[in-house]
């Protein structure tokens, strides 16, 4: 009795298929910040941290300390968008 099997089909060389993935940088999509003002905000940010964790050191209250850190950024950000512009 022979035995019939699909030990060919088993054994076939599956062809690899490189699955490209597309990226979403086409040609027309626009970037959801730009580096400009994700530089400014950056930098305010880390001003105001900075300014923040002086303040906290220097012996002020969390909130008076937040509060400073708040009013550091509010500042610079006009400032620093007119100082890179």
């Amino acid at each position: 009795m022979t035995e019939n099997t699909s030990d060919s089909a088993d054994r076939s060389t599956s062809t690899s298929t490189s699955t490209s993935t597309s990226t979403s940088t086409s040609t027309g999509s626009v970037p959801f910040l730009a580096a400009r003002t994700a530089l400014v905000l950056l930098a305010a940010v880390f001003i105001g941290i900075v300014v923040g964790g002086l303040s906290f050191l220097s012996g002020a209250s969390t909130a008076g300390a937040v509060l400073a850190g708040l009013t550091a950024f509010g500042a610079t950000v006009p400032v620093l968008h007119k100082l890179i512009s």
